[in-house]
């Protein structure tokens, strides 16, 4: 079996972080939703964590239920900001084969 040297070591760390960078780039691209009230509050995350669309259903408007309105918002937008932390976990699972590295999910 050939110990690895230096060098060997420093180009596979070399590619593991261009991997990296790559995944996380694509995975910022995508997007996932979450919901709460049965679909009548949807929010719509990337995978950089920016909170892209928030869309209220008018019939939760005529309620005037200012409370519930913003308990329907928050549950929604964590929803959808822990699908997409799932979905860059996964990502960087596969890239690692399940390692798992400090700061990367």
């Amino acid at each position: 079996m050939k110990i690895p040297g230096i060098g060997d070591l420093f180009q596979q760390a070399q590619e593991l972080q261009e991997r990296l960078q790559r995944v996380q780039s694509e995975a910022g691209a995508r997007t996932v939703e979450g919901s709460a009230g049965g679909g009548m509050v949807r929010a719509t995350v990337n995978g950089r964590m920016e909170l892209l669309r928030l869309s209220i259903e008018p019939a939760v408007l005529q309620g005037n239920d200012r409370e519930m309105l913003q308990d329907l918002v928050i549950a929604a937008v964590n929803q959808a900001l822990r699908a997409a932390q799932q979905q860059m976990a996964d990502e960087m699972s596969k890239l690692t084969g399940g390692l798992k590295l400090p700061g990367m999910g």
